[in-house]
């Protein structure tokens, strides 16, 4: 869940931010490391781990970027199952749930 919050909302970090917060979600790296690395403590280093947690997860309770991103590729996730499955079956109510979906997702887009 952190990456997607950092992919949705981390450029809105500070360059220092995006830097610890990278080595530490992407790259990681330990707080030992990182802390060597940019110069602080390692509790300096969990607590601007810790502080880009919830400032992310702030953006994310104002704005539904990453619960909407998620919801549609659940969405786009159902269709597709259901194009395969009717592939095999000419079945109108697959065929009708596929453009249900489709238009709710379009209404979201």
């Amino acid at each position: 869940m952190q990456t997607y919050l950092y992919d949705f909302y981390g450029e809105l970090l500070t360059e220092h931010q995006r830097n610890v917060y990278e080595d530490f979600v992407l790259n990681d790296f330990s707080l030992s490391e990182i802390a060597q690395e940019a110069g602080i403590s390692r509790q300096g280093v969990h607590d601007l781990v810790k502080r880009c947690d919830r400032i992310l997860e702030g953006y994310e309770g104002k704005l539904h970027l990453l619960e909407r991103f998620l919801k549609m590729k659940g969405q786009i996730t159902r269709i597709r199952t259901l194009a395969q499955d009717s592939q095999n079956q000419a079945d109108g109510a697959v065929m009708a749930e596929i453009a249900a979906i489709s238009d709710e997702v379009l209404k979201e887009l």
